[in-house]
């Protein structure tokens, strides 16, 4: 399995996962032209994939979601309640397909499992992906790490996790006391040293990728929350990356 996280912030997020001769988005929050002209950069066409899985219904998570679908002909995967709150952004879709959160559906060597997350949309869901091989989790826009959410990700070969804020940069920042509690709430975003302390709790020897993702451009630095992740880390083998807003990472490797 190869994967790479085509972009990742408050302007747009998307996540590109390969197995064999099957290709999936998680979320497709830049426009079509812009998710295209990404994968071109990774040597990939968007024609060639087979769908589209939709973690909730905010503008950056999808943006282009419904423009692909119609183009290409790539059939759309998300809950109920993702699907009605974003319906006026998505149009009409080549496909859809609806599954509850928890479900985990299959495709073509793929398996897909959703998992519930702590975020203020309809019914935000995190993903693991997984080939019968390797496994790889993408887990943004959560305020609180559950138990649920804790168990789902042990054992997963790569993960992308989101290290949103620095706590002190967001105190000091221009957001207003109400956005910032909004950010800081179970239903906001995890900070760097909440993430961190995650991820420590998953460190195991078969794991392999981590891309911090969905960093605040605002509240937070590459540099801190690299430095986070690094301070729990230690001297693993493990890889580490931080996602851009700007750029599609590499093709990272799953074995």
């Amino acid at each position: 399995m190869n994967f790479s996280v085509l972009g990742s912030g408050s302007k747009g997020n998307s996540v590109y996962i390969e197995s064999g001769s099957t290709a999936i988005l998680i979320d497709a929050g830049f426009s079509g032209k812009e998710i295209a002209v990404r994968l071109q950069s990774l040597g990939r066409r968007v024609e060639n994939l087979n769908a589209v899985f939709v973690t909730h219904e905010h503008q950056d998570h999808i943006h282009g979601v419904g423009v692909i679908s119609r183009r290409f002909q790539i059939p759309v995967y998300s809950n109920y309640g993702t699907f009605k709150g974003g319906e006026h952004v998505l149009g009409g879709l080549s496909s859809y397909s609806e599954f509850a959160t928890g479900d985990t559906i299959e495709m073509q060597g793929l398996q897909i499992r959703t998992f519930a997350v702590s975020h203020d949309a309809a019914d935000p869901v995190g993903f693991i992906i997984g080939d019968g091989k390797v496994n790889l989790a993408c887990c943004t826009d959560t305020g609180k790490v559950s138990h649920l959410l804790r168990q789902r990700l042990m054992g997963c070969n790569g993960m992308v996790l989101e290290f949103n804020h620095d706590l002190q940069m967001l105190k000091e920042g221009p957001y207003s006391q109400a956005l910032q509690q909004r950010v800081r709430s179970d239903h906001g975003h995890l900070a760097n040293e909440d993430a961190a302390s995650l991820l420590q709790s998953l460190l195991h020897d078969q794991l392999q990728y981590v891309v911090l993702a969905h960093l605040s451009t605002t509240n937070n630095h590459p540099d801190l929350a690299m430095k986070a992740a690094k301070k729990v880390v230690g001297d693993s083998f493990l890889q580490l990356r931080v996602a851009s807003q700007a750029l599609a990472t590499e093709l990272m490797p799953l074995k």
